[in-house]
């Protein structure tokens, strides 16, 4: 197996995309999509996103394990909203880290204020990996939003 490799994700990654999002959905406590996909609908979405959003992908011998997302939140201009979603035998690895860290600088680059998302009920990893990068999550209450604050990174 080689090293991971981090990329932004293009228009022609929707097939990549979609296919770990069709594979995490399927697993108990799916974070962020109420189901399966298609490359069309995850084209859409990078299309919508334009430049206020990104996805970044990693991959494993040219093969898309995982991506992260940043999309901007239509209520609170100055806040976006993260996720990040890796196949299930990559996880654990430091790759889901980095891919927050890049959709971290990302969203300082683009003026972010704040970063949200969301938390299932009984989803332990999830709150593990979030609390690993900072996120501040009000662990007594299930089907939380977490909250992100974005500080400028300094030399």
């Amino acid at each position: 197996m080689s090293e991971p490799e981090y990329r932004q994700a293009a228009i022609e990654d929707a097939e990549a995309v979609a296919a770990v999002i069709n594979t995490v959905v399927k697993e108990p406590n799916p974070v962020g999509f109420d189901g399966p996909t298609t490359p069309a609908n995850v084209q859409t979405w990078l299309t919508r996103q334009g430049d206020a959003g990104c996805i970044f992908l990693c991959l494993i011998d040219d093969k898309t394990v995982g991506f992260s997302a940043l999309d901007f939140d239509t209520q609170q201009p100055d806040t976006s909203v993260l996720g990040v979603w890796l196949l299930a035998e990559h996880r654990r690895k430091g790759l889901g880290t980095h891919l927050a860290e890049l959709a971290l600088a990302f969203a300082r680059e683009k003026g972010y204020k704040r970063i949200r998302g969301n938390l299932p009920d009984n989803n332990e990893t999830a709150l593990s990996f979030l609390s690993g990068i900072g996120a501040l999550v009000p662990i007594y209450n299930p089907e939380v939003v977490f909250e992100l604050p974005i500080y400028e990174e300094h030399d």
